[in-house]
């Protein structure tokens, strides 16, 4: 499976929006360990081990 790279998100913006909100009132050390949950929420949910590789790779080569 190919990682979807291409933007497949309804409305991106008002998700972005929800994003930073919800980091809203936290600390530094709070809004990491929050993105830490979401992430391994989002690749339980996903699931497909291949594509997480892909996705970790792709972060990597980003940074």
């Amino acid at each position: 499976m190919a990682l979807n790279t291409n933007p497949n998100i309804p409305d991106p913006d008002s998700f972005y929006a929800e994003l930073i909100a919800t980091h809203d009132g936290l600390s530094e050390e709070e809004s990491h360990a929050l993105n830490a949950r979401l992430i391994l929420l989002l690749a339980n949910h996903i699931g497909d081990r291949e594509a997480l590789t892909e996705a970790l790779q792709a972060a990597r080569a980003d940074a």
